[in-house]
Parts: C-alpha cells; sequence; structure tokens
C-alpha cells in the first residue's frame, strides 16, 4: 500500500472526524444546559440514584458520540483512499506527509483512549446506579409509620445515598457498591468494612463525616440535638457479625433490619418531623 494514498486518506477522513465530533460536542452541551431544569421542577424529586442515573446518562451519550465520530472516520478513510485523495496532496514533500500520518495514528491512539475510558467509566457507574437503585426500591417496599424517604441528599460533607425521616427516627442510608462473589461475607470493624475474599479493607471515614454533618445540619433546623442513625448498604454481600460502634451494616436482603432498630429517647415531634421533611423537600428537588 502506498504511504502517501494512506496519509492522504488519514488526513481527510481525521479532519473531517474531528468537525463532526466538534459539532456532536457541541450539540450536546447546548441541548444539556437548554434542558437542564425539567418542567414543574419544585415538585420533581431525586429518584433512587439520581446523581448515577444523569452520569450514566451523560457518559452514554459521550461513547455515543465517541463511537459515531470513529465511524465517521473509518468510513471517509476507505472512501478517500478508494477516490485518491492523496492527489490534494501530491505537491507535498514525503517528510510532511509521514509527519501527517504520524499525527492521525495519535490522534487515533488519542480517541481509543477516550472511548475506552468512557466505556470503564460508564460500566463502573451502571453498577452504582443499580446498587443504589436496588436498596432505594427496597427502602420504599418497607413500612416505616409515616415516613418520608428522600433520596441523594446533599450535605455540607457530600452526598448522602438516602435519607429516612419519620417520628420514630432519622437513618442516613449510604450504599457501598462494591463487587462481589458467592458467598463473599463483609463486615464491620475498626471503621472500615472488610470483604472475606479482599485483603484491602474500606473505610467508612467519609460516611462517618456525612452522617455526623447531617446531624448538625439537623440540628440547626429544630434547635436541639438529634440522632440520625448510620446504615450501610452492601448490595450483594452476606453480612458477617453486626457492629457495636453505631453503624448497622446491611445488604439489600436484610435491609428491613433497620426499622427494628430504634430508641424511643430518640422519637422526633410532629413539628420537628415537618421542619427536617420541608428542608429535605428543598434540596431534593430537581431544580
Amino acid at each position: 500500500m502506498d504511504i502517501q494514498a494512506i496519509s492522504g486518506a488519514a488526513t481527510v477522513a481525521l479532519a473531517s472526524a474531528l468537525v463532526f465530533l466538534l459539532i456532536a460536542k457541541t450539540w450536546t452541551a447546548v441541548s444539556r444546559s437548554m434542558s437542564s431544569a425539567p418542567s414543574f421542577s419544585g415538585r420533581i424529586m431525586h429518584e433512587a440514584a439520581q446523581r448515577f442515573r444523569d452520569e450514566f446518562e451523560r457518559l452514554t451519550c459521550s461513547q455515543s458520540t465517541y463511537l459515531s465520530a470513529m465511524l465517521v472516520f473509518a468510513m471517509l478513510f476507505c472512501a478517500a483512499y478508494l477516490l485518491q485523495a492523496e492527489q490534494l496532496f501530491r505537491d507535498y514533500p514525503s517528510w510532511q506527509m509521514n509527519l501527517q500520518l504520524g499525527f492521525s495514528a495519535l490522534a487515533i491512539a488519542y480517541a481509543i483512549y477516550c472511548l475506552v475510558r468512557t466505556a470503564t467509566a460508564r460500566y463502573h457507574v451502571r453498577f452504582m446506579r443499580d446498587a443504589n437503585v436496588a436498596i432505594g426500591h427496597q427502602l420504599q417496599q418497607l413500612s416505616f409509620d409515616g415516613s418520608r424517604i428522600f433520596h441523594d441528599v446533599k450535605t455540607g460533607a457530600g452526598v448522602v445515598d438516602h435519607v429516612i425521616i419519620g417520628q420514630k427516627g432519622i437513618y442516613a442510608v449510604n450504599v457501598v457498591a462494591r463487587r462481589s462473589v458467592k458467598r463473599a461475607q463483609a463486615r464491620l470493624r475498626d471503621q472500615s468494612i472488610q470483604y472475606s475474599n479482599k485483603k484491602a479493607a474500606q473505610s467508612i471515614a467519609d460516611i462517618v463525616s456525612k452522617t455526623a454533618r447531617l446531624q448538625k445540619e439537623f440540628r440547626e433546623i429544630v434547635g436541639h440535638n438529634v440522632r440520625v442513625r448510620s446504615v450501610i448498604a452492601v448490595p450483594g454481600w452476606e453480612i458477617g457479625e453486626q457492629p457495636k460502634d453505631g453503624h448497622l451494616l446491611v445488604n439489600e436482603r436484610t435491609l428491613a433490619m433497620l426499622s427494628g432498630w430504634k430508641d424511643k429517647s430518640e422519637y422526633l415531634m410532629n413539628e420537628d418531623v415537618s421542619a427536617l421533611q420541608e428542608e429535605l423537600n428543598s434540596r431534593c428537588a430537581r431544580s
């Protein structure tokens, strides 16, 4: 195969693919900015795993754009090669054609890298989304005597996956999504989650920080101390011994245990429940 023919076809195809990619990215950004706020946003609340749903949608769109650009490049490269696009560069010296071919190869390699990175991130986000949705749906099936469930609650220390507020207490449910194998166990010890099939433990310092921050913010709203009970959900894992340091470790099948984890001294007055639920109504609205 003639190096000049390949270089010429690659140059034409790459230039066209870059223009296509620029137009697609620009259109996606404009479309996303125009439709960022839904209709009736004050009445539409976050669903379970809302931030992962949004991120998965963004990554899916980005992956489709990269795949489309690569398809455009492949089609135009074949067309340009068959139509002898090298005639457009017949007066160019050989070293310049080689340089153009080298640049095209680097651009293609970078595009493949971006595609692989996007596909990998999408794969991980999909798993995290499914884990959060599974826990969120199980929470909705439980009976909490008039309590309300809020999803993706923002705090000053991060986002709490699910928050339950009712007269019989407040629960912050954080999901730890990690792939498991059959009969693998997870247990909580020394402020970290230990897995039976993995040597490295996973710290829960961020969960402790988010729960403490949420408790502080709620105290400022109602004007007195309230306790936020910390529930850590690890979907797909069998639960080992239960800890005794203020956290409840559950999976998607044992989540009902939290309905019995309460203390009458932590019950809330009706006005406190109303104030906290109203606050989370504003935090979790899709505005």
